[in-house]
């Protein structure tokens, strides 16, 4: 058999999944079927998106939000992690990243109905509450404390990307490069030995453009910006993103915020706990913990400027270039 019949083939699949679309580039022998690998693909996310989405009636999630107060719910392991993974960066983001907000994020239209003025302010107006839910790792189970609606947008699709990863590694596919609208995991080195090449998005609404490349090796990145899912009121454009201290969506916020971390779910959970935060307040967390992040910022003069935390988005280098995760 010939050398150029043996070497590696690149495969592009992709498949539909909460609302957008899942993407798995490798590169494998020519000789071998991908549709089982596409298969399996597809599984691990509708797995994911029946426990965990706010738009099926009947998800693992929308059955603990309807499930009583004060009582032990068994969930299944993969909402299991996310729960705990979100409790933690809730506390460590001081509250910035909020899974109790289900109820402002419908009443806003941000959900499956249409923004709701009477809700908006019920939602308002409703006290915040604080670990209103508790977890029990060891059996499996969670309680609400208080009635509270989750919302897990905000690390689901993390967590999804995620399971592609680890679908492709079951199935002896090392490398490769994995994401679901925009959320990106890279695994491995391409068969040239070079790293993955994922653009971080310019936060421009009319068109889609990179603003700068990064170079990933065994390392996820995330952004949450205000330009792609906002709502129109009264002529003032509202990002999906919620400020948990007003339960109503976040007033002059970044215009995006890109992280790198170890696992995608990480990376958005940390992307959203950032925007919530601001520039200021969530470069000094970054810095604190040791967090790679990229701050865009709206700037009349100069459409945009970027604020640059940690080894990979480093201060002197605005433009984030080409930075290569270890």
């Amino acid at each position: 058999m010939s050398k150029i019949s043996t070497d590696p083939t690149r495969r592009a699949l992709n498949g539909p999944t909460m609302g957008t679309r899942w993407t798995a580039l490798f590169h494998v022998d020519p000789a071998i079927d991908t549709d089982p690998v596409r298969a399996a693909l597809q599984a691990a996310v509708d797995e994911v998106d029946a426990q965990m989405s706010t738009w099926k009636p009947d998800s693992d999630l929308m059955r603990l939000n309807a499930a009583p107060v004060g009582v032990w719910q068994t969930v299944p392991m993969p909402l299991l992690e996310v729960l705990v993974l979100g409790r933690d960066i809730g506390l460590a983001s001081g509250g910035a990243f909020d899974m109790e907000l289900g109820d402002a994020v419908a009443a806003w239209g941000f959900g499956s109905d249409t923004a709701d003025p009477v809700q908006i302010r019920a939602a308002m107006g409703r006290h915040r509450n604080t670990a209103a839910l508790e977890i029990d790792v060891a059996g499996a189970r969670v309680r609400k404390t208080a009635d509270v609606a989750l919302d897990l947008n905000g690390i689901a699709k993390g967590y999804g990307v995620d399971r592609l990863a680890d679908t492709l590694v079951a199935l002896d596919l090392p490398a490769g490069l994995v994401g679901i609208d925009g959320e990106m995991r890279a695994m491995g080195l391409r068969p040239d030995a070079a790293p993955w090449s994922v653009a971080v998005e310019a936060p421009d609404p009319a068109r889609r453009s990179p603003h700068s490349v990064l170079a990933l090796h065994n390392a996820a990145v995330a952004t949450s910006g205000d330009y792609r899912h906002w709502i129109d009121v009264q002529g003032c454009r509202l990002s999906h993103t919620m400020d948990p201290a007003r339960r109503a969506p976040l007033v002059a916020p970044p215009a995006s915020v890109t992280v790198i971390a170890r696992t995608c779910a990480e990376a958005d959970a940390w992307a959203t706990a950032l925007m919530v935060l601001g520039a200021e307040a969530g470069a000094t967390l970054a810095r604190q913990i040791g967090l790679d992040a990229l701050f865009l910022l709206r700037d009349p003069t100069m459409g945009f400027r970027s604020k640059a935390v940690g080894r990979l988005f480093c201060d002197q280098c605005p433009e984030a270039a080409a930075q290569h995760a270890q």
